[in-house]
């Protein structure tokens, strides 16, 4: 599985291969361009969360990974090797549809190890100002986002069972977006060098430069969509339901440090209903599923 576009933020050209791991390998980024460095994408190795997650381990940088993450959660793939040749993943189309479809045209494989689950056992709670985000205790996994934006995005609120098999219809799609009064100063910061109209929702004072939206509350459905990518850095599922207002990727980095740093809040286990077993990508056999 290969893909191959450029970065969102860096504007670099990049080509990423999804390639199967064995049953407790989780989920790392190797640099071929490097030697084959690898960085593993778990909490510790989180490095920069300004307007998106990157990683970076021994000075090895790789940006943007939260919406192939999120992809991964959502298609239960616990397992792969992720190769790519620069420091920043592409960005497609701005959503992780493109890696859910290149993912799902190879296939996935069960692996014969189960699934281990972080299950929550206490509340966690995390404030700065009026922005929030917080998990609790459940029996599956769900995600409550509520954004509050300028005119003419504004509030909107979602909320998805991702227990069931929901992402795909209801999340894979959102794409990511950006006010057009911000570009100037944002370009100055050295970000969105490789943004246009085909991979970001543009945003005018006036409404949507170019529409139509792929769902009635795109915005807020993209936010879950990061945070789902962002927590897929705890290294496993979780079993717990987040409500998150206003957040963004250094809050969801915190909750994942909070989560990680105290062993009291949670318990692993293997029990979620039915067994599951862990997945890997399926390379030589390209069938849709």
């Amino acid at each position: 599985m290969e893909c191959q576009g450029i970065g969102l933020h860096s504007g670099a050209p990049v080509r990423l291969r999804i390639l199967p791991a064995p049953a407790g390998t989780g989920i790392v980024f190797r640099r071929i361009d490097l030697d084959g460095f690898e960085v593993e994408a778990i909490g510790r190795n989180v490095a920069k969360v300004s307007y998106a997650t990157s990683l970076q381990k021994k000075g090895v940088l790789i940006s943007t990974t939260e919406h192939l993450l999120s992809a991964f959660i959502g298609i239960g793939l616990d397992n792969a090797i992720v190769e790519l040749d620069n420091l920043e993943l592409p960005i497609l189309d701005g959503s992780a549809k493109p890696f859910v479809d290149m993912v799902l045209y190879a296939g996935l494989k069960q692996q014969r190890k189960r699934r281990s689950y972080l299950k929550i056992r206490q509340e966690i709670e995390v404030r700065d100002g009026n922005k929030f985000i917080a998990v609790y205790p459940a029996d599956g996994f769900s995600v409550a986002y509520r954004i509050d934006f300028a005119s003419p995005i504004g509030e909107q609120s979602f909320e998805i069972d991702l227990s069931r098999d929901l992402y795909r219809q209801e999340l894979a799609a959102a794409r990511t977006f950006g006010f057009l009064h911000e570009e100037k100063a944002m370009k100055n910061m050295g970000l969105i060098r490789g943004a246009s109209e085909e991979n970001v929702i543009v945003v005018t004072r006036d409404g949507v430069k170019n529409g139509p939206l792929r769902y009635a509350d795109e915005f807020v459905r993209h936010k879950t969509l990061d945070l789902i990518g962002d927590l897929a850095l705890l290294g496993k599922q979780i079993i717990g339901r987040i409500v998150a207002d206003r957040a963004g990727h250094a809050m969801h980095a915190a909750l994942v440090s909070r989560i990680l740093k105290d062993k009291l809040l949670w318990e692993e286990t293997t029990e979620i209903g039915e067994t599951r077993p862990t997945m890997q990508p399926v390379v030589l056999s390209p069938q849709p599923i």
